[in-house]
């Protein structure tokens, strides 16, 4: 769309400036993922034999975090397209909430893999705390991105609905959201 400069010519519309990328919400975001993955660990650390109540617990803060997951992405996917953010920033803001998700799961990976070790095929139950780590922020990603390939496999029951759920969010956010924001926009702009 465009107006019309005082000399009559046309000029682009330019976006406007109502939204921006909440750098400190973001960052107070990463840091309350990582808190929560800590106190996890420290009070499963605290007991010599872990009930079911932990893997439970962990869950219970993937489905939580993965509704406000969602409901941010949808929320930032109106509010972008209502100020006209452009593309480009928008895959920045959709990235950057992208890798809390992932981060996110990893840590949630590992939480189960803390609690029984047998949780994954493919990790070495003697991996080093560094290596594993890494090895469940691999398999996140691959899952996020759909590759369909990992030589890390959920065993258990609880790891495979915590698996699931990473799939199901992420099909969610890259299909429905980041697919439908031009669409969003162009039909916002034509009413």
């Amino acid at each position: 769309m465009s107006t019309t400069s005082p000399d009559k010519t046309p000029t682009a519309k330019r976006p406007t400036a109502g939204f921006q990328i909440p750098v400190a919400r973001n960052i107070v975001e990463f840091g309350l993922i990582i808190a929560w993955w800590l106190c996890v660990l420290w009070l499963v650390s605290q007991f010599e034999t872990v009930g079911i109540w932990a893997s439970l617990l962990v869950i219970l803060g993937c489905w939580m975090k993965s509704v406000f997951f969602g409901t941010e992405n949808m929320n930032q996917l109106y509010d972008a397209a209502r100020s006209d953010l452009s593309h480009h920033r928008f895959l920045l803001l959709m990235a950057i909430n992208m890798i809390q998700m992932i981060l996110s799961f990893a840590f949630d990976f590992h939480l189960l893999y803390t609690i029984d070790r047998h949780s994954f095929l493919g990790i070495d139950s003697q991996a080093p705390f560094g290596v594993a780590l890494f090895d469940f922020f691999y398999l996140s990603t691959l899952n996020f991105s759909f590759f369909g390939y990992s030589e890390i496999l959920p065993q258990t029951v609880v790891a495979k609905i915590v698996n699931l759920t990473e799939i199901v969010l992420a099909f969610v956010t890259v299909i429905f959201l980041l697919s439908d924001f031009v669409s969003l926009k162009e039909s916002l702009r034509k009413s």
